[in-house]
């Protein structure tokens, strides 16, 4: 019989960082606050007094210096695991991540890995200031050299943790931060499908929803009232958004013609306009509608009051859908 519990996905990130710590002494996890706190979130809660200052401890606030001391211990056999505190905190560490992070295995030749795993709490909902509330996950799904992933379930986050720090590539580990409390069944004795495949969580026949990380609750909830109305959704968890899985989208696709790609971020240059042009190239002759798109606003994010506006909800996403079915 499978050990199953339940936790929430922040627990099971917490969980998963235990596990990859116990099971390889070279795994050091660190970031701002980290340590004796545990993070703002209470991610790293208890590591610290598990496994000691040698192995969990807390950065300066300084994030290029973060990932930078990351690289370094990469390239001496370590396997770290860095935590931006906050997602808007990830610009000062960019010339770090693009510049150095997603090339130096290429400049060697493939001589040198990079074991790297950074940690970024990502996306609105929690009522934040200014550069608490981003989506920066584009940036760095189209930087070569670099993994992209994001769990949107506590199964997914015990195991795609683990694998991102197994991974002798450099892996951006975006975790969605207004549902760090939602909780669900972790099956901590079998790993869910390959992490970089997309999954189907409800199957549909009029329109596929394809989504991630935070908007995956919310794509779900918009599927519910659709049924209701007589409209069936397909929903697909992308997972990973480096590399992004287009077969399952387009196998999906062809059955139901219709696509909606729905995120929190700017749809501006954005994982939906990869996704809209690939299937359009590959699948263009199965559409029976464009592919349309849900997404914030093409503004800097909002203040608190105002983000409820901002983000995309299930009615936002069932006017797309209303306006798939249209054509």
């Amino acid at each position: 019989m499978s050990n199953i519990v339940e936790l929430s996905i922040a627990k099971a990130i917490t969980a998963g960082l235990r596990k990859a710590l116990t099971d390889n002494e070279k795994v050091l996890v660190f970031g701002q606050d980290i340590a004796q706190l545990g993070g703002v979130f209470r991610v790293t809660e208890g590591l610290h007094a598990e496994f000691g200052q040698k192995r969990v401890f807390n950065s300066p606030i300084a994030e290029a210096g973060i990932v930078g001391t990351a690289i370094g211990l990469a390239m001496r056999g370590y396997r770290p695991v860095a935590e931006i505190q906050f997602d808007g905190f990830i610009f000062p560490a960019f010339n770090q991540i693009t510049s150095q992070l997603a090339k130096l295995q290429n400049r060697s030749e493939g001589y040198m890995n990079m074991p790297v795993v950074i940690r970024v709490p990502y996306g609105g909902g929690i009522g934040a200031v200014e550069h608490h509330s981003e989506s920066p996950e584009g940036y760095f799904a189209r930087t070569a050299g670099l993994r992209v992933l994001s769990p949107s379930n506590p199964n997914d986050a015990y195991w795609m943790i683990q694998e991102a720090i197994a991974s002798t590539d450099p892996v951006m580990f975006f975790e969605p931060k207004r549902r760090y409390w939602q909780k669900g069944p972790v099956n901590l004795d079998a790993p869910p499908q390959p992490t970089y495949q997309a999954r189907v969580l409800r199957e549909g026949t009029n329109v596929t929803l394809a989504t991630y990380g935070p908007m995956v609750a919310t794509a779900l909830q918009a599927a519910e009232i659709a049924a209701e109305e007589g409209t069936s959704i397909e929903v697909i968890d992308l997972r990973s958004l480096s590399p992004i899985d287009f077969g399952t989208i387009i196998n999906s696709v062809k059955k139901t013609g219709r696509l909606v790609v729905a995120h929190e971020d700017s749809t501006n240059l954005s994982i939906s306009s990869e996704i809209s042009a690939r299937i359009t190239e590959e699948a263009f002759y199965h559409l029976e509608a464009p592919v349309l798109r849900v997404g914030g606003f093409d503004v800097p994010y909002p203040s608190a009051k105002l983000e409820e506006m901002f983000l995309p909800d299930a009615d936002r996403i069932l006017e797309a859908v209303d306006r798939a079915l249209a054509y």
